[in-house]
């Protein structure tokens, strides 16, 4: 039976690659735009590795009325925006 790693040797084996390959979304790159419906500024837990350099957009229509006219206004904003990915 494998005894796995000592727990001195443990921080060496952790890396961002072999933690983002446990992830459930390991096969799909990470979110550049994450869009939060229904006027909540928060993200309640959801992709918070995978969304650390994305950028968020907190619209107030819920889900299901969430049209195409708005994911367009959203993808506009998103595209008037400056990346700085964590600078």
């Amino acid at each position: 039976m494998d005894s796995g790693v000592p727990a001195q040797d443990l921080a060496e084996h952790i890396t961002v690659s072999s933690l983002a390959g446990h992830m459930y979304s390991a096969d799909i790159p990470d979110a550049d735009l994450l869009i939060r419906t229904s006027g909540e500024s928060r993200l309640s837990g959801f992709l918070l590795w995978q969304s650390a350099y994305a950028e968020f957009a907190f619209v107030d229509v819920y889900w299901p009325a969430f049209r195409r006219v708005d994911y367009l206004r959203t993808l506009r904003d998103f595209s008037l925006r400056r990346r700085r990915f964590g600078k």
